[in-house]
């Protein structure tokens, strides 16, 4: 276990560093001039020769590429990511409350989408080719075909507009989370329930679900047997959703006016201030590569096989 645990390390560790170098060029990757951007994007009414040098020389862009990368990457390991474009203000100054405010959303909607999915699941499993299952199964795949931002709209007019029930935008308390959790459940738990479901049902025709039938043991330990059995195919699915819904928040922060990575990152692209869009690429692309590695040690840990394999 030690050993595979290393070897994933050994994986992910380089990784990273590829994603942060893709990262960084990221605004090298303009044709325009990074200080002509920086001046543009602080909105500087005449940008001169003389201003362009004093810029370069201010940010370190007057130093060799790799320089400039593992200075950018020693401090973003302080969490340092430079200061902002637009208002000069610390990135991570402007970062933080809008990522801890994504983090609740991606929490409470990532244990919606697992035990919906899970519930879901195995009751279309139990009830294989019944109007239950094919009723689930067809309305939830209306739901998840359905993009994000109408369904999100269609519930904002229904239930906040038209019913009253809960607020339409921002995060005021509990009740702001019901409609982007729901909205981000039903996108999601519609393709996980799927996974739940075919795992189950090729759990429940193996032997051992015949051998302990037949031994007496309740319909109830038989189910936690299977579902046992079945998450552990599941595992990196669910493992996986947390940083894909951290990534994907995008469209539904917007929509609710969410305070969080979602709704600044647009504000960055549109104002060109690539401090922040460098920060927010580099927490999405790390919480993909750590997650992914988890969820394979995770999945280790819990199948037997697996750890006779290694």
């Amino acid at each position: 276990m030690i050993h595979y645990l290393f070897k994933k390390l050994l994986i992910a560790i380089p990784l990273l560093f590829i994603v942060s170098f893709l990262t960084f060029v990221l605004v090298h990757l303009s044709p325009h001039d990074p200080a002509k951007l920086i001046l543009q994007a602080q909105e500087v009414p005449e940008i001169t020769e003389g201003l362009l040098e004093q810029t370069r020389k201010d940010f370190g862009l007057d130093q060799p590429l790799i320089v400039q990368y593992f200075q950018w990457l020693l401090s973003c390991l302080k969490l340092d990511f430079g200061e902002s474009y637009v208002n000069g203000l610390p990135v991570w100054k402007i970062l933080g409350p809008a990522f801890i405010n994504t983090l609740k959303l991606t929490f409470v909607s990532s244990v919606a989408i697992m035990v919906s999915s899970v519930l879901l699941g195995v009751l279309c499993a139990f009830k294989e080719g019944k109007w239950i299952d094919k009723s689930i199964r067809g309305s939830m795949f209306f739901l998840t075909a359905m993009p994000s931002y109408l369904l999100a709209s269609l519930l904002v007019w229904y239930v906040s507009v038209r019913l009253d029930l809960l607020p339409t935008s921002g995060m005021t308390g509990f009740q702001s989370y019901f409609l982007p959790v729901l909205v981000i459940t039903i996108s999601y738990a519609g393709i996980y329930f799927r996974n739940v479901r075919s795992s189950m049902l090729a759990n429940m025709n193996e032997d051992y679900v015949l051998y302990a039938r037949a031994s007496g043991l309740s319909e109830g330990k038989v189910l936690l047997y299977v579902l046992k059995n079945s998450l552990q195919v599941t595992i990196s699915i669910f493992g996986m959703a947390i940083p894909i819904i951290l990534g994907s928040t995008v469209v539904v922060e917007n929509v609710f006016a969410w305070p969080g990575l979602g709704s600044l990152s647009i504000k960055a692209i549109l104002g060109r201030d690539f401090p922040i869009i460098q920060a927010y690429v580099l927490i999405v692309a790390t919480f993909f590569v750590v997650f992914n590695t988890l969820s394979d040690v995770v999945n280790v840990a819990m199948n037997p096989k697996l750890r006779k394999e290694l």
